[in-house]
């Protein structure tokens, strides 16, 4: 690919997503599926770089709470701010009352149902004659979802229905004030009252994963207390009822980012970042894998994570920041910050928090099941981790590995490379050659010429991810010293070659980075380095048993040969499902 055709490529990106951010703008949505689909040869940059530019959109807006979700705090208080209709006033059967909270695209009113003579929560569309198609879309989205539950810790909804144009959902008014006000009013609640909370909670969300819909939006702010204000005692922390003896009904409400599991339609596409950043999970932070159930129960892990230390797992100064604390940092121990936290609750909280969703809990059903038994003192699921699990976590792929896709044919190059040039300093030093100058020439020319090459083809194969520039830096420095172990040997008067199974210890470091940063796979193959480094000190550096460059040669070419391959198809299959 010479430089016209890379200038092309980039100005057909630049159309592109020009082109996805007009027609976001002009209907409330943009269809990233079908455009990647007409473009093929371009669907993995153009949905990066469009995650990126929804983020980046987000991070101007500088919002005070930290979150993307276009119903957040529709409910943030009774204390909401005024609304600019006359209240009260007639809406059909309704008598609308005060307004209870309003957010991007709804507004929630306390009523009364004339015909039944009742309170109810009446939401509705905000100014809905500029209602987009995805507002109105995300509006009966709910009314479906909520529609379909019963459950005594789910807000019911009972009815649907329009008036004048104007779509509505009647909902059960809850009089009581929201999780995240009694946390602001108290802090950390006492560990029992936390767990019995989340464990209703969870079982409100399996009911709801029953029924094939997932919340991706759960938070303290969407969890209504019903029963009033609750008076959290001093003393007797187990004690779980308030002052006037009625046990609070913790019930999930908004259901306006819920999506239906299995279908293959969404109001939100792949790429798009929805939720609240400090409780959403990983992968629904990324935008680019399908969110499960596993989503939810991460979610609920936040939510109990924050009832016991006040603070949510993942809380910086605007969404953007926030987000890539999810993606990159392992939360504090709920313990560090409130050492009272029973390490039972601990565990459960952390298990839910896991950035892997298959080391989650499999279930919000299992999660509700280890909180009653730990109300109950029962045996719980959940243990300090054992010698298998902690292998199982240490081989694990970060979400950075998805990058080495774009490395996979590279690295089945370099290992080539690699060993060819291990097999010509063999050859070299079996045939007897003392010159230093040599073997430095060689591996000076062929390591930046070949470090050279691969980066001017990484770089056409699209732009370079910032952890790959991480990665290279690291990989420049072990060809420094490389190079550097060959001029120190004329410098100290060495013999050549001297200084050689260091080589395969400067691998292995660089491995080590690998492991840490992409996955967990490569501390095996830095295990075989390390290994190799010891073996080419025990080997002679002459006769027929001289053949440690060449072992280092297959080590190399294995350590790269293979994870190459396997990114290579990961990328192929990534290109024709997309």
């Amino acid at each position: 690919m010479n430089a016209s055709s890379i200038e092309r490529r980039e100005q057909r990106l630049a159309e592109l997503l020009n082109q996805l951010a007009e027609e976001q703008r002009l209907y409330g949505q943009a269809n990233i599926d079908k455009v990647a689909v007409a473009n093929p040869d371009l669907a993995i940059e153009l949905r990066e770089l469009w995650a990126v530019s929804q983020v980046a959109e987000l991070a101007q807006r500088r919002s005070p709470p930290a979150t993307i979700s276009p119903t957040d705090g529709e409910r943030p208080s009774l204390a909401s701010s005024a609304a600019p209709d006359q209240l009260p006033r007639n809406f059909g059967d309704f008598e609308l009352i005060e307004e209870l909270g309003r957010g991007g695209m709804g507004v929630v009113y306390k009523a009364r149902q004339c015909s039944l003579n009742r309170l109810v929560a009446l939401k509705m569309i905000r100014e809905a004659h500029l209602a987009s198609a995805v507002d109105q879309a995300r509006f009966r989205a709910e009314a479906e979802a909520a529609a379909r539950l019963q459950h005594p810790n789910i807000v019911s909804v009972y009815e649907v229905g329009s008036h004048e144009g104007q779509a509505y959902l009647c909902l059960e008014y809850v009089e009581g004030p929201t999780l995240a006000d009694l946390l602001a009013r108290f802090g950390p609640l006492p560990p029992k009252r936390a767990a019995q909370i989340v464990a209703d909670l969870a079982r409100a969300v399996q009911a709801a994963h029953d029924h094939g819909i997932l919340h991706r939006d759960l938070k303290p702010s969407n969890v209504l207390l019903a029963g009033g204000s609750i008076a959290v005692p001093d003393s007797d922390p187990g004690n779980l009822q308030k002052s006037s003896g009625i046990i609070p009904v913790p019930k999930v409400t908004d259901f306006g980012l819920a999506k239906l599991i299995g279908r293959s339609e969404s109001l939100t596409r792949t790429g798009a970042v929805v939720g609240t950043p400090s409780y959403m999970a990983p992968e629904q932070a990324t935008g680019r894998k399908e969110v499960t159930p596993l989503a939810d129960v991460y979610s609920l892990g936040a939510i109990l994570y924050e009832l016991l230390t006040g603070r949510p797992p993942f809380r910086a100064a605007n969404a953007v920041d926030t987000l890539l604390m999810v993606l990159e940092q392992e939360p504090i121990p709920p313990r560090d910050l409130n050492p009272s936290i029973p390490r039972d609750l601990e565990l459960v909280c952390l298990k839910c928090l896991q950035k892997p969703a298959d080391l989650r809990y499999p279930s919000a059903a299992a999660l509700a099941d280890d909180l009653q038994a730990y109300l109950t003192g029962e045996p719980m699921s959940v243990e300090p981790g054992s010698l298998g699990s902690f292998v199982s976590r240490l081989l694990r792929e970060t979400h950075h590995a998805a990058v080495l896709e774009n490395w996979g044919l590279l690295w089945m190059w370099h290992s080539l490379m690699i060993f060819l040039l291990c097999l010509l300093t063999q050859l070299l030093s079996w045939y007897s050659v003392t010159s230093h100058s040599a073997y430095l020439l060689l591996w000076s020319s062929g390591l930046v010429t070949w470090g050279t090459i691969f980066w001017r083809l990484r770089r056409r194969g699209g732009p370079v991810l910032f952890v790959e520039r991480q990665i290279a830096h690291a990989w420049a420095g072990s060809v420094i010293a490389s190079i550097g172990l060959f001029i120190i040997e004329v410098v100290q008067g060495l013999d050549s070659l001297t200084l050689s199974p260091i080589l395969p210890l400067i691998a292995g470091v660089v491995f080590m980075v690998k492991a840490g940063t992409l996955s967990g796979q490569f501390y095996v193959y830095a295990g075989c380095y390390f290994l190799t480094a010891v073996v080419m000190a025990v080997l002679p550096r002459s006769g027929s048993g001289n053949v440690g460059h060449l072992v280092f040669g297959l080590v190399s070419f294995i350590s790269f040969f293979f994870p190459g391959l396997k990114y290579y198809r990961q990328r192929k299959r990534s290109l024709a499902s997309s």
